[in-house]
C-alpha cells in the first residue's frame, strides 16, 4: 500500500507539473487587455447586488465594463481550479479562506499591495480581524474583504408552537457533552415519531421518526464542522491548529474536540438527528429544506442563508414564520460561532491588472458595501454596511438577526482555520468524517488523521 508519504510526494508533483503549466501560459487569462474586466462568483443571491456595483462603476469608470459569471459552488471551484491551468480564469473573483492558501502557494493571485488602487487598503475600515486574514506569511495582502459570517439556530416558529416552546427559551440554551444540557432537552422534545411520540415520551421509536429536532448537514469535515459541530467544539474551548492563521499542528486528537463530536454525532443514535443517509450522505439536504419539509424543527447554518430561510414556504406555498436564536453556550461559559469571511482577488493571469484592482477597491470600498448591505443577503465586511444589512432584515423581513451580529461584538467568535495545504486536509478529513458519522468508525480514528495531517506540515519541510 502506498505510504502517505509517497502519496503527498506525488501530490507535491502534481502542484509543480500545474505550477509549471500557469508559468508557460502567463499573460492570458481574464479575457484580452481591452475587453471586460471579468468577475465570478459563486452566490446567485448576490449577483443582483453585485450587478448594481458594476453598474456604478462602469459609470464612474468610462471605458471599463465589468462582465459578472456566476456558477454554483462546485461547479465555481472545478472550473477556477481548471482555468488557472487553461488559460481561462477571470481577472477577478470571491475567493474563500479554505481555498486561498493554496492559490497563494500556486502563485495564481496577485498581492493587492503591489497594484496601485489596492495598495493603500486598511485594516480598519473592516470589521476587526477580517482584512487581516487575507494576508499571506510573506506580509502581502491577496484578497480585499467583501463580507463576513457566523453561525446561529434557525427555527420553525410553526413546530415550537406545537410542542409548547416559548422562543423565547431558544436565547440561553445550554449545552454540555455529559448529557447534552437544555439544547438536547428541546431537541428531544422537539422530535416527533411517526406515531405522534415526542423523543422525550415514553414509548418514542428513534428508528421510525418523522420530525427530527436537529437538522444535519453532513459530517463537517470539508469546513471544519462550520454549519454542524463548529460552535458546539468552540464553546467547549476546543481551537482546530495550534495558531491561526497558518498553523501547522492539528489538534484532533483533544478531548474537547472528541468529547463534543461523540455526543454530536450521538444525537443521531438517539434519533434526534437525521441519519447520515437521511439526509443523502454526501450530497447531504440542507438544512432550509430539511426545516421546509418538515423533516427537522431547526438547525444550525451560517448567516449567508438568510435570504434563503425567509423565502421558504409550506406544501400549500404559505410563506414559513422563521425565528433565529443564538448558538448555546457551552462548557466554557460561552457561546461560540466560527467567523469567516470572504474577499476579493486579482488573478496572476489578468491582463488588466490595475483596472482590476481599481473594480476590487470599488468592491471593497463603501459605495458598493452599502449597496449590498441594503440588499439584506450578507453581512458586508464594512460596519456601515452591516448596519445596513441589520437594518434591512429588521424592517423589511422583520427578523431581528442579533444571534449573528452580538457574537462579533462580544467577541466569541473564533476564525475560520487559515492554513497551507488545504485541499489535502480537506480530502484527508472528509472520508473519516463522514465514517465517524455514519458510525463506522469511532471518534478515537481521529488520532490517526490528526497524525495525517501534522504529517502534511513535516514533507513540506
Amino acid at each position: 500500500m502506498t505510504s502517505l508519504r509517497h502519496r503527498i510526494q506525488a501530490a507535491a508533483a502534481v502542484a509543480a507539473l500545474a505550477i509549471g503549466a500557469l508559468t508557460a501560459c502567463s499573460g492570458g487569462g481574464g479575457g484580452s487587455a481591452n475587453g471586460p474586466i471579468e468577475y465570478w462568483l459563486w452566490d446567485s443571491a448576490q449577483q443582483p447586488g453585485y450587478q448594481k456595483c458594476a453598474d456604478a462603476f462602469q459609470q464612474q469608470n468610462p471605458g471599463l465594463k465589468i462582465h459578472i459569471s456566476q456558477y454554483g459552488w462546485d461547479a465555481y471551484w472545478s472550473k477556477l481550479t481548471a482555468g488557472f491551468i487553461a488559460d481561462t480564469a477571470p481577472d477577478v473573483f470571491t475567493d474563500h479562506l479554505s481555498k486561498f492558501a493554496q492559490y497563494v502557494d500556486l502563485k495564481v493571485l496577485r498581492p493587492l499591495d503591489d497594484l496601485g488602487p489596492t495598495s493603500d487598503i486598511s485594516d480598519g475600515d473592516y470589521q476587526q480581524g477580517l482584512a487581516e486574514l487575507w494576508k499571506g506569511q510573506d506580509g502581502k495582502r491577496y484578497g480585499a474583504p467583501k463580507d463576513w459570517d457566523t453561525i446561529a439556530i434557525f427555527y420553525n416558529n410553526a413546530a415550537l408552537k406545537a410542542a409548547g416552546v416559548d422562543p423565547s427559551a431558544l436565547q440561553n440554551l445550554t449545552w454540555n457533552p455529559t448529557d447534552g444540557g437544555t439544547f438536547e432537552k428541546l431537541v428531544a422534545h422537539l422530535t416527533i415519531d411517526t406515531k405522534g411520540r415526542r423523543g422525550d415520551e415514553a414509548g418514542f421509536d428513534k428508528a421510525h421518526v418523522k420530525t427530527h429536532g436537529l437538522a444535519s448537514e453532513g459530517s463537517g469535515g470539508g469546513g471544519w464542522g462550520q454549519t454542524q459541530w463548529s460552535a458546539f467544539a468552540g464553546s467547549a474551548g476546543w481551537e482546530a491548529t495550534d495558531k491561526n492563521p497558518w498553523g501547522s499542528r492539528f489538534n484532533l486528537d483533544k478531548p474537547e474536540l472528541q468529547d463534543t463530536l461523540s455526543w454530536y454525532f450521538g444525537l443521531v443514535r438517539k434519533g434526534y438527528m437525521p441519519s447520515y443517509e437521511e439526509i443523502g450522505g454526501a450530497n447531504a439536504v440542507g438544512t432550509d429544506k430539511q426545516i421546509q419539509s418538515g423533516t427537522a424543527a431547526l438547525g444550525l447554518s451560517g448567516s449567508w442563508m438568510i435570504s434563503t430561510f425567509t423565502k421558504l414556504t409550506d406544501a400549500a406555498g404559505k410563506k414559513l414564520d422563521i425565528g433565529l436564536a443564538p448558538t448555546p453556550i457551552g462548557p466554557s461559559g460561552k457561546r461560540a460561532s466560527m467567523f469567516n469571511g470572504l474577499a476579493d482577488s486579482v488573478t496572476t493571469l489578468s491582463k488588466q491588472p490595475e483596472n482590476a484592482a481599481k473594480w476590487v477597491k470599488f468592491l471593497s470600498g463603501a459605495e458598493c458595501q452599502n449597496i449590498i448591505g441594503q440588499s439584506g443577503v450578507v453581512f458586508p465586511a464594512r460596519p456601515a454596511g452591516t448596519n445596513l444589512a441589520i437594518a434591512y432584515n429588521k424592517n423589511e423581513r422583520k427578523l431581528d438577526v442579533t444571534p449573528f451580529t452580538q457574537q462579533v461584538k462580544d467577541k466569541t467568535t473564533f476564525l475560520f482555520p487559515v492554513t497551507t495545504n488545504a485541499a489535502d486536509i480537506a480530502a484527508l478529513m472528509a472520508p473519516r468524517f463522514d465514517a465517524v458519522y455514519i458510525g463506522s468508525s469511532p471518534i478515537s480514528s481521529l488520532n490517526k488523521l490528526n497524525n495525517q495531517l501534522n504529517d502534511l506540515f513535516k514533507v513540506a519541510q
